[in-house]
């Protein structure tokens, strides 16, 4: 059991959790640019499904979040991680080595790459710790 709940930890929650998740979708989006990227970034999305679940419930919440599609969505990022190092390392000679293109700083092909190394580490941290802790807020029945 979580603890006591409230009207008023319901709301804010309620009002508060799609910021907070769209804030983390922001740092995973610019962390190339800004101080951020996908571990930060999917952190702070795991916290807005924590949020709901201190307000809500564990069990509304995982209504809202199945446990097993978050847990799928996760498994597939670090396939994708695996695979994208795989293919760095046969390209590049260095895992997670940039295979987009190589070439100075300036270019797109660093930037997509980080990019999609940040979605993958992104979706990776916030669907794990979010079912990390959806399943530590189980109540008993």
């Amino acid at each position: 059991m979580i603890g006591r709940r409230t009207d008023m930890l319901d709301v804010v929650s309620r009002k508060l959790a799609p910021f907070v998740m769209l804030f983390g979708f922001y740092l995973i989006t610019f962390g190339h640019a800004t101080p951020g990227g996908g571990f930060q970034g999917g952190v702070v999305i795991a916290s807005g499904v924590i949020m709901l679940a201190l307000g809500r419930g564990s069990k509304t919440t995982e209504r809202r979040f199945p446990v097993e599609p978050v847990h799928l969505a996760e498994a597939i990022a670090l396939s994708g991680l695996l695979v994208v190092g795989a293919i760095g390392l046969l390209l590049s000679g260095n895992f997670l080595g940039n295979f987009l293109s190589i070439g100075t700083v300036g270019e797109t092909g660093p930037i997509a790459f980080i990019f999609m190394l940040n979605v993958l580490f992104g979706v990776k941290v916030g669907a794990g710790v979010s079912v990390i802790c959806l399943k530590l807020f189980e109540e008993d029945p």
